[in-house]
């Protein structure tokens, strides 16, 4: 349900009570409570109960019958908020005896987990000294598009002959959202350079999982090739 009895309208309210002072008063420790507390929110439904039936008659509905009302319900949804947070906070009390009540449900979310799959990772060309890759779910023959509960992917390089195995040495050229990605290498370094790439899936918390198999290729000196991409045993 969307909410508890007690921020219903009147009628709403009027019924709700009722419900839930009759659960209370028959098992009140079932729900976390004791007979006193019962006992006590008895006095207020009644209040309410009262001054409700009296603001909804003719003969007897005048502003002061209104307002009686109004304030025998302000009293009456402190007291049941009151042991609606018992009710809630006790751990054997279940949904289904709190839906009974007429109470709201407090939704908990389901945690999100870092990401247990590593990407694909293709040199798609080399141009100059930008390298384009594209980046997708392993798990997936057309190699599209990031897998579940992932948001991005943090993309990685290194400049040297053999990648290393320490992640720390690595530099992070940015996080990517799309399929296609361009690293840009400075334009001081040399035509021929060998370099790395690689990338990791990340969740909505920038939780990191493992990277993809390392790749590699060369800079090039000018124009664009179709690079021969190397791939890490």
């Amino acid at each position: 349900m969307d909410r508890s009895f007690f921020y219903g309208t009147d009628a709403e309210i009027a019924t709700g009570s009722a419900n839930f002072l009759t659960k209370i008063t028959s098992t009140p420790t079932a729900y976390g409570l004791v007979a006193a507390q019962a006992t006590a929110y008895a006095a207020v439904n009644t209040a309410y109960q009262t001054a409700y039936t009296t603001a909804i008659t003719p003969a007897t509905r005048t502003k002061g019958a209104v307002e009686a009302k109004n304030q025998a319900k302000v009293n009456l949804k402190a007291a049941a908020s009151d042991l609606a947070k018992i009710i809630d906070g006790t751990p054997t009390v279940t949904n289904q005896q709190k839906i009974d009540l007429g109470l709201s449900i407090r939704f908990t979310p389901s945690p999100i987990p870092a990401p247990s799959v590593r990407p694909g990772m293709d040199i798609v060309s080399v141009a100059n000294r930008t390298i384009k890759v594209h980046i997708h779910d392993s798990a997936s023959s057309t190699k599209r598009g990031k897998p579940a509960g992932t948001s991005a992917a943090w993309v990685y390089s290194f400049v040297g002959e053999n990648y290393p195995s320490d992640p720390t040495a690595w530099s992070f050229e940015g996080a990517c959202t799309k399929a296609k990605f361009d690293i840009v290498f400075p334009s001081t370094m040399a035509s021929g350079t060998q370099v790395w790439v690689c990338a990791a899936w990340i969740n909505a918390k920038q939780q990191a999982g493992p990277t993809s198999v390392p790749i590699t290729t060369n800079l090039q000196g000018g124009g664009m090739s179709a690079s021969t991409m190397k791939i890490a045993a």
